[in-house]
């Protein structure tokens, strides 16, 4: 018998050009585009180009649509360092698209993925969110850039995060995406056979439907909110942010507050020279934000009124690369600036302990002392330290610019801030720069009291790209997952403050000087995402692994039983190979 005739719509070819749109869909979803219903739309367009039921196919398949999606998702990082690493980063990432890619293969081979429309949605959720997972993980601690859920902080699906962190949000859109797909395929057979549309029809209406309410549902959640939030537009950074006027505090939805509310001064000191000599001249990056702070103090400073003065000022990431414990000109410039503003100013530097290596390090500094202090704890691999230094040098000899690489502290990601006018300190949850992609700091900050987050970072050397918007849709996201109100404070911007349903109330420009001066809601409540912690990434990398292992040993007992010319105990014959995997579509 003749094996039967590959449909068009699956073959090698189509499959293979359906790669391109899915990623270049993707990366429209996410800052600057930020087209984000598009999510779905690349979802829809990877589970079509994905039929084929050969695993190394869809290994290549799956590798073409990440490629097109993180070559200029990433392209920030061809800009702070140089061709070769960006294009390594980029593949790497993709290469875990074509995992998916193979495991999918395997889990849909299951009879019951197969023969129901709702497991075969679940299933393709499932192991999308548990690759994305692992990806956020492994190698060297993960890289979390590209997730699903990054892309819409502004949509109502991102208000899932409250719930379950960015792990539902990611689930929720995969399965959208599938029941996109689901009701295309499905409108189509209603077209090409008349005789039998109702039932194609009726089960189009259903998927739609169902997308609908994973999409927009989470929108009913009770996250807390203030109905006098005034949010603010999120251009592309090339767009011209006009500064509005900085003498009156932006309300962060002040109204949700349970332990009362911090005044903060956020200082965006700007460079001169953006890119890779930003920080060439160290003494004019910290001048520009003692400039910044004195520029706080002229309105919320030490000689306003009592009710007018901040508490606190923010400053970026590398704020100050000379470290004030060591610089003693450094330390005297701080303390003038503190005492002008009168508050304690967060400082963003570099510490060289004597025992080699560097950490990056904020410091609560006033009065010539280092009130507390907050360490990263997760190095960006191949940016701030790098592993398998001697073997990466023969690729790329940007790996000699980190002369010497940073150390990961361990320490908890909270800054005590004594407040006189609270009558007691006010715990910060500190993320710095990438630290704000992994979900475990913000929580864990939350779980030990951190009222407010502080998302300090330097975009100076990524140029004119999305790299600042793409964190700043995360430190939303992050708001939105523990509840607090957020601000994100950068070197050059993008910088913003954001309430704790992730309503972005002010914005600077890039490449600007700028300040802001915020009321947060200091909140004490956990979200159900802080208190379910781990488990949903766990639950869904073990259903994940689970279903793509099942699916493997169901292939191989296939492949073993078509070989000796049996049937299998499910019923179906072993010597009938299935070329599309088009499940219930």
């Amino acid at each position: 018998m003749p094996a039967p005739q590959t449909p068009l719509w699956a073959s090698r070819p189509v499959t293979l050009l359906l790669a391109v749109p899915a990623g270049t869909a993707l990366w429209a979803a996410f800052p600057d585009v930020a087209a984000w219903p598009l999510v779905l739309v690349a979802v829809a367009l990877l589970h079509a180009a994905l039929r084929r039921d050969t695993p190394w196919w869809n290994l290549l398949v799956g590798s073409v649509a990440g490629t097109v999606f993180f070559l200029p998702h990433l392209w920030w990082a061809n800009e702070a360092t140089d061709t070769v690493p960006w294009l390594a980063l980029s593949l790497l990432e993709a290469l875990f698209f074509g995992a998916f890619g193979v495991a999918w293969t395997w889990a849909r081979r299951l009879p019951w993925v197969r023969g129901h429309a709702w497991a075969h949605v679940l299933a393709f959720a499932a192991v999308w969110t548990a690759v994305e997972q692992w990806r956020s993980a492994f190698p060297f601690g993960g890289f979390p850039w590209g997730r699903l859920a990054w892309t819409v902080a502004a949509a109502p699906t991102g208000r899932a995060a409250w719930l379950g962190g960015t792990v539902l949000v990611t689930f929720l859109l995969a399965a959208a995406g599938v029941l996109l797909a689901l009701t295309a395929s499905r409108l189509l057979a209603a077209a090409r056979a008349p005789g039998r549309r109702a039932p194609h029809l009726l089960a189009a209406t259903g998927a739609a439907a169902v997308a609908a309410v994973l999409v927009t549902g989470p929108q009913a959640l009770p996250l807390p909110h203030d109905p006098a939030t005034r949010a603010v537009p999120d251009p592309p950074v090339t767009a011209t942010v006009p500064v509005p006027d900085r003498s009156r505090p932006v309300d962060a939805a002040t109204a949700t507050a349970q332990a009362g509310v911090l005044r903060v001064g956020a200082v965006q000191g700007n460079v001169n020279e953006p890119g890779l000599g930003s920080f060439a001249n160290r003494a004019e990056v910290l001048d520009n934000h003692i400039a910044g702070t004195d520029r706080v103090a002229a309105t919320h400073g030490a000689q306003a009124a009592p009710d007018e003065r901040v508490d606190v000022v923010l400053w970026p990431e590398n704020g100050s690369d000379l470290d004030p414990q060591e610089a003693r000109d450094v330390a005297r410039a701080l303390d003038g600036a503190a005492e002008r503003v009168g508050a304690p100013i967060l400082v963003g530097a570099q510490e060289f302990p004597q025992t080699g290596g560097r950490y990056n390090v904020l410091l609560l500094w006033q009065d010539g002392d280092v009130l507390a202090r907050y360490a990263k704890q997760h190095p960006a691999p191949f940016g701030e330290y790098i592993p398998l230094r001697s073997f990466v040098r023969l690729f790329s000899d940007q790996v000699d610019r980190v002369t010497t690489d940073m150390i990961a502290a361990r320490n908890a990601p909270v800054v005590d801030v004594p407040v006189e006018r609270l009558g007691r300190s006010v715990p910060l949850g500190t993320a710095i720069c990438f630290e704000v992609a992994y979900d475990e700091i913000a929580r864990d900050a939350v779980r030990r009291g951190a009222e407010v987050l502080v998302v300090p970072t330097n975009n100076a050397s990524f140029g004119v790209t999305a790299e600042s918007t793409q964190q700043l849709a995360m430190t939303r996201m992050q708001a939105i997952s523990t509840g607090r109100a957020a601000v994100q404070i950068s070197t050059v911007g993008v910088s913003g403050v954001i309430t704790p349903d992730g309503t972005l109330v002010a914005r600077t420009g890039l490449f600007t000087p700028d300040h802001l001066v915020a009321d947060l809601p200091l909140r004490t409540d956990l979200t159900p995402a802080v208190v379910a912690g781990y488990w949903p990434g766990w639950v869904v990398a073990a259903a994940g692994a689970l279903l793509t292992a099942a699916g493997l040993v169901l292939s191989t007992r296939s492949r073993r039983a078509a070989r000796r010319g049996t049937t299998l105990d499910s019923g179906t014959t072993a010597t009938t190979a299935t070329t599309t995997g088009e499940g219930p579509a």
